[in-house]
């Protein structure tokens, strides 16, 4: 959705050492929002990104206008199941019924063989996933390695937006990620998340909005921990009026 950074820029190299052809979409979609505000406030610089993007050896910018990608109302309801009402779909009503209606558009404009999305967003990624086997897309989903700033903190473009105070305070989320995957082997789930929860609203400049350890494929909330199921933590933190996301794999 444009605001690009090195987080972004890695999807498209690995895109670009791996296909011959590379097209990159820049479009921030209305309908994924569900607070206008944020909307309204998402940070936009488009000829920065081409700069960014062409350094990488990418193709094509498909950068279309609102006109062109809703030229009507798109009443297309997707149902994801368990899968979109828990943690983002739970806190963001709507959000990823509008993921899933422009991805669906870009794919069929673009009709890529591959498409690249960062683990960052680890529940849109597995949505996406489903969504492509449930449509039947002849389209591999390539899972990208989050990308983070020195001091941890998982790139994203509303980075941008944080107050210095706010930006000192963020790298305790990925902190208290390791630190809660360092406990799975002499705690349980309700221990865990109670100490997450509490060492993220202890500091002044974050809030808590949800901490959730689910299987890594379904999504599924885990209530047992156990060494054979693959399983994954994520949070969502208010830091300020800017709304952050991680992810750590808890068990692999």
């Amino acid at each position: 959705m444009g605001a690009l950074h090195e987080g972004h820029l890695s999807l498209v190299e690995q895109s670009v050492n791996t296909n011959d052809i590379t097209v990159v979409s820049i479009y921030i979609n209305p309908s994924q929002f569900n607070d206008i505000n944020d909307l309204r406030n998402y940070p936009r610089n488009f000829q920065q990104d081409c700069k960014l993007v062409r350094k990488t050896g990418c193709n094509l910018v498909f950068a279309p206008e609102d006109n062109e990608m809703n030229p009507s109302d798109d009443t297309r309801k997707f149902d994801f199941g368990q899968m979109g009402s828990i943690m983002e779909g739970k806190f963001r009503p709507g959000h990823f019924n509008g993921v899933a209606q422009i991805v669906t558009k870009l794919f069929d404009i673009v009709k890529p063989h591959r498409a690249y999305f960062g683990r960052k967003d680890f529940q849109q990624l597995a949505i996406i996933r489903k969504l492509v086997n449930d449509y039947h897309y002849a389209i591999d989903i390539i899972g990208c390695t989050i990308i983070r700033e020195p001091d941890g903190l998982a790139m994203s473009s509303r980075n941008a937006l944080l107050t210095p105070e706010h930006r000192k305070a963020v790298p305790l989320i990925y902190q208290t990620l390791i630190e809660a995957k360092d406990m799975i082997f002499n705690s349980n789930v309700s221990k865990i998340t109670s100490s997450v929860e509490q060492t993220i609203n202890s500091n002044p400049f974050l809030k808590l909005e949800y901490f959730q350890i689910v299987d890594s494929y379904s999504l599924i909330p885990i209530e047992e921990l156990r060494p054979e199921n693959p399983s994954t933590a994520c949070i969502a933190v208010n830091a300020g009026k800017v709304r952050l996301i991680d992810n750590i794999d808890f068990i692999s």
